[in-house]
């Protein structure tokens, strides 16, 4: 929260100029504490303020208007568009909107992992800027103990990023990229194949054994475990 409302700060903004929903943050131990306290939703706490507040200091810095800055024919959405297109390698072939309220563009899967191998291998720009924050600081990318976050903090020079509906892309050091969109939308096993797939194209994931199956409970003990199908594992 500090840091999304320095970001806001300095773009000499508050809270209130946030067009995310309302949320209550995902951080289980977090939420309960502030239901207890009779604190309700609000937009700072919902997980994409963030970047929200990174796209309204953005709009002040270049002299861009803050409102409507969610359009996708605002100039800050026109932006982010192109750079998308420019690094997935694919152009964007449909304009939805995100969970977040945000301009949503649509890209391949082999687009996607292009682009964690571009963010990953980045040496200037910037992208290494990004990618430097992101392994610098990997507990804002998901959260402590997220399974994004343990995989930058866990694995050097790893950049990974999850999404909505079952989406994540994932870089090693060496460019070595896989991305994913699970068809059922839940994110169980994102992480599973991910890694298995990084093993095969020679990354050492041993520092995240613990994260290569997923256990399944039966009555809050486990009975059995989300692994790589055959196809995948002889791969």
């Amino acid at each position: 929260m500090d840091v999304v409302r320095a970001i806001l700060a300095q773009a000499g903004l508050d809270e209130s100029a946030l067009r995310c929903p309302p949320d209550l943050p995902e951080d289980e131990e977090t939420r309960l504490r502030l239901l207890r306290a009779g604190e309700s939703a609000s937009r700072v706490r919902m997980n994409c303020s963030g970047k929200h507040a990174a796209m309204l200091l953005a709009c002040t810095t270049n002299g861009w208007p803050t409102e409507g800055h969610l359009h996708p024919d605002h100039p800050l959405q026109r932006l982010v568009r192109d750079v998308v297109a420019r690094e997935t390698g694919t152009p964007v072939g449909h304009t939805a909107v995100d969970g977040c309220g945000a301009a949503l563009f649509g890209t391949t899967v082999r687009g996607l992992a292009t682009a964690f191998r571009s963010l990953a291998l980045a040496t200037d720009g910037p992208a290494a800027q990004v990618a430097a924050a992101m392994r610098a600081h990997p507990e804002f990318v998901g959260g402590r103990g997220h399974v994004n976050t343990r995989l930058m903090a866990d694995l050097r020079g790893v950049v990974a990023k999850g999404g909505a509906e079952g989406v994540i892309g994932v870089a090693g050091p060496g460019g070595q990229a896989v991305a994913m969109k699970v068809v059922d939308g839940s994110p169980r096993a994102t992480t599973v194949v991910a890694l298995a797939v990084l093993r095969g194209l020679g990354v050492d994931t041993t520092a995240v054994a613990d994260l290569t199956t997923v256990p399944v409970l039966g009555g809050g003990v486990p009975v059995g475990e989300v692994r790589p199908g055959a196809a995948l594992a002889a791969w």
